[in-house]
């Protein structure tokens, strides 16, 4: 199991991926929503600690993934299993926003949040990939539940497979995970995988986060 803290500044992050997730694509907000943005960012970054936790297993656990996600894996060796949040202080931060009520600002943090969980992500990928250059393989995309006809409560799956080494994420009765703000799923592993484009050409989900970035 390899489970990593990691700082606001390692995630990379820049003021486009927040304006992106805001729903700005071709052009940026306003001048005094940029600045709120960038106050909440100064304020996040002092104190955020995302967390991600990824192990390898060489069989393919018992999910029902469907078949989109099922020729994306094809030809996998190994496969690893992930967890990645944006972290117990970020959700009591978003919590209090919502108390104070001040909408925007909810709104800020709520994108805010959904840009750290994915950053933390790619940076998960990075570590995975340093664990197996030794064995000259490559990883596939990383696809999670809910996503790409793999059903959420196949969460209840595989979150015990961590044998509770989950970055402090829990899930509800109802598969979601807490924090919010938080991304779980697998990955293919191997010499002859690849990462390709998602194919959204082949999902119907409209809500899908990577179907908005290519909106």
């Amino acid at each position: 199991m390899t489970v990593k803290t990691l700082a606001y500044n390692q995630l990379l992050i820049i003021e486009k991926d927040v304006y992106e997730a805001m729903g700005y694509h071709d052009t940026w907000p306003d001048e005094a929503t940029q600045q709120e943005t960038r106050a909440i960012i100064d304020d996040v970054q002092r104190w955020l600690r995302p967390q991600f936790c990824f192990f390898v297993c060489q069989e393919l656990p018992a999910f029902d993934i469907g078949r989109i996600i099922q020729r994306q894996l094809r030809g996998s060796e190994a496969y690893a299993l992930f967890i990645c949040t944006s972290g117990a202080e970020f959700e009591a931060y978003q919590q209090r926003l919502k108390q104070e009520g001040d909408m925007v600002r909810v709104f800020i943090a709520d994108s805010l949040g959904s840009v750290i969980a994915e950053k933390c992500a790619d940076q998960m990928e990075t570590a995975l990939q340093e664990s197996i250059d030794k064995l000259g393989w490559r990883h596939t995309n990383r696809f999670s539940p809910g996503y790409c006809g793999w059903h959420v409560s196949q969460q209840q799956l595989l979150f015990p497979l961590f044998d509770g080494q989950t970055c402090g994420v829990r899930l509800t009765d109802s598969s979601l995970m807490l924090p919010i703000k938080s991304v779980s799923g697998i990955i293919g592993l191997g010499k002859e995988v690849r990462r390709l484009d998602y194919t959204c050409g082949l999902c119907n989900f409209e809500k899908c986060y990577k179907r908005k970035q290519r909106s």
